[in-house]
C-alpha cells in the first residue's frame, strides 16, 4: 500500500489537513466529542476525582498560555495534563472500540491547551482535533489488544503521538517537523495496565501524561529536535517494540481522508470500562428479577481486564468500574448503572449477586472485544443478547454533567469561549 514510513504519511497527512477537507458529519462527531469531554471533566471535577492532578498542575505553573477546566492560567503543559485526567477520572470519556483508546482525553485538552495558547479560530481547532483523533484511532485500531496484551494501556502508548499531532498542527508545524514530533512522542509512550490488579488510580492519569509529553514533543520538534521517521514501525518502533507486532498497515494508513475514525468514537452510556457495556446492556433483561445465578459470555481479551476472582469485590470506585461482576449485578438490582453506581462498594444486595455471577469464555473473535456481544444467562434458562453496546447520545449525556451551563458550552466556538463556558458550569 505504502513503503514509505507510517510517521511520514500520517505527518504528510495531518500537515496538509484543512477544515473545508472534513466532512459536515466529521465535523460534527468532533464537536460532540468535544462536548461529551467537557461534560466528564466537569463531572469528575465535582467529585473530586481529579484532585491530585488538577492540585499538581497549579503547582506546575509556567506562563499563563491556557486555563485549567477549573479557571487558573498555567502552562498550556500544565493545563493539558490537569484537564485530560480530569475528563478521564471517572472513565466516563468516549471510547475508540477498534483501538480500544480515549482518544477524546488525550486529544480534546491538547487542542485547548494549544488552542489558547495560539488564539486559534475554532476551526483551527477542530481540525487539529481531528487530526489528532484520526491518527490515535489508527494507532489504535493497527494493533487491536495488542498494547493490552503485553499489560500496556493503548491510551497511553497512542496518547503521546496523537497530542503530538494535535499539538503540532496549532503550532504550525510542516510535514517534516511533525514527522520529528511523532517520533519523539513515540519514544515517550508509557502507561502500565498494573491497576488492574489494585485499587490504584494511575489509569485516570495516562491520558495526562500522554497529551504533556505530546506537546513537549511537538515544541521539541519545532525547536529543531528530531525524531525517527521509523518510530511507530520500524525494527525498535511502537509497534515491534511494545505490542509485539508489525501494524496492520491498510487500519493504519488505508483511506486517510476518506475513511474517517472520528465518527466511529462511541459516546459511553455507563461510567464503567467500555468491555463491561454490553454485558450491562444484556442484564437489563434480568433487571428486578432474583435470580440465583447468572452467567456471563466475554470475549477473550475483555477476560483478564474485567473479569477475575479478585473482581468480585472491588478495592475502590475504579476497581469497581474494571468488574463485570459488581456492574452486572448493579444493573440487575437497581435497573441502571451510573455514576452513583460506584459510590458505596460495601452493598450486600449488590455484592451477594456478583458472588454468584460465573463467566465464561466467548470461542467468538471475529470481532473485537470491545464489539462483541453481551450474552447473560439466567439459572431459569432465559438467555438475553445485545450484538453490541449501542453507547449513548453526546448531547443528552454532556446536558446532564454539565448542568444548567450546558447551553454556553455548545454555543461556543473557538477555544477561549469553550473554556469560559466550562469554567462557568463549575461556578
Amino acid at each position: 500500500m505504502n513503503d514509505r514510513p507510517a510517521a511520514v504519511v500520517l505527518a504528510e497527512w495531518a500537515a496538509g489537513l484543512t477544515y473545508e477537507d472534513l466532512p459536515a458529519d466529521v465535523v460534527a462527531a468532533a464537536r460532540d466529542h468535544l462536548i461529551d469531554a467537557a461534560g466528564c471533566a466537569v463531572a469528575g471535577i465535582r467529585r473530586a476525582a481529579a484532585d491530585p492532578a488538577l492540585t499538581v498542575a497549579r503547582g506546575l505553573g509556567g506562563p499563563p498560555e491556557a486555563r485549567l477546566f477549573t479557571g487558573e492560567r498555567v502552562g498550556a503543559v500544565a493545563a493539558a495534563f490537569g484537564n485530560a485526567v480530569a475528563v478521564h477520572a471517572l472513565d466516563f470519556d468516549d471510547t475508540h472500540a477498534g483501538g480500544l483508546v480515549h482518544a477524546s482525553a488525550v486529544c480534546v485538552p491538547t487542542a485547548l491547551a494549544l488552542g489558547e495558547q495560539t488564539g486559534a479560530r475554532g476551526s483551527e481547532m477542530v481540525t487539529a482535533l481531528v487530526a489528532g483523533l484520526e491518527v490515535m484511532c489508527r494507532l489504535g485500531g493497527a494493533a487491536p489488544h495488542a498494547f493490552h496484551a503485553r499489560g500496556l494501556h493503548a491510551t497511553s502508548m497512542c496518547g503521546p503521538v496523537a497530542a503530538a499531532v494535535t499539538a503540532g498542527k496549532l503550532l504550525g508545524l510542516d510535514a517534516a517537523a511533525l514527522t520529528d514530533a511523532i517520533g519523539i512522542a513515540a519514544s515517550g509512550a508509557s502507561g502500565l495496565l498494573e491497576f488492574l490488579h489494585s485499587p490504584a488510580s494511575t489509569k485516570q492519569l495516562h491520558p495526562g501524561t500522554a497529551a504533556a509529553n505530546g506537546i513537549i514533543a511537538a515544541r521539541l520538534a519545532a525547536a529543531g529536535a528530531s525524531g525517527p521517521d521509523s518510530s511507530l514501525d520500524g525494527s525498535y518502533g511502537l509497534f515491534r517494540a511494545l505490542a509485539g507486532r508489525e501494524p496492520d498497515v491498510g487500519a493504519l494508513l488505508g483511506e486517510l481522508g476518506e475513511r474517517w475514525e472520528t465518527t466511529r468514537i462511541g459516546i459511553k452510556p455507563y461510567p464503567a470500562c467500555q468491555l463491561t457495556h454490553a454485558s450491562i446492556d444484556a442484564a437489563g433483561e434480568f433487571a428486578g428479577s432474583a435470580p440465583a445465578s447468572l452467567t456471563v459470555t466475554l470475549h477473550p481479551d475483555a477476560m483478564p481486564i474485567v473479569a477475575g476472582p479478585e473482581k468480585r469485590r472491588p478495592r475502590s470506585a475504579y476497581e469497581a468500574k474494571f468488574s463485570v461482576y459488581w456492574c452486572v449485578a448493579a444493573m440487575v438490582v437497581d435497573g441502571w448503572v451510573d455514576l452513583d453506581t460506584f459510590t458505596d462498594l460495601d452493598r450486600p444486595d449488590v455484592l451477594d449477586l456478583a458472588s454468584r455471577i460465573t463467566v465464561v469464555l466467548s470461542p467468538d473473535r471475529s470481532v473485537v472485544a470491545a464489539d462483541a456481544p453481551g450474552i447473560v444467562a439466567g439459572d431459569d434458562g432465559r438467555v438475553s443478547r445485545v450484538e453490541r453496546s449501542t453507547g449513548g447520545g453526546a448531547r443528552t449525556k454532556a446536558a446532564a454533567n454539565l448542568g444548567p451551563g450546558a447551553g454556553a458550552v455548545f454555543a461556543a466556538d473557538d477555544p477561549a469561549a469553550l473554556l469560559d463556558a466550562i469554567e462557568g458550569c463549575l461556578t
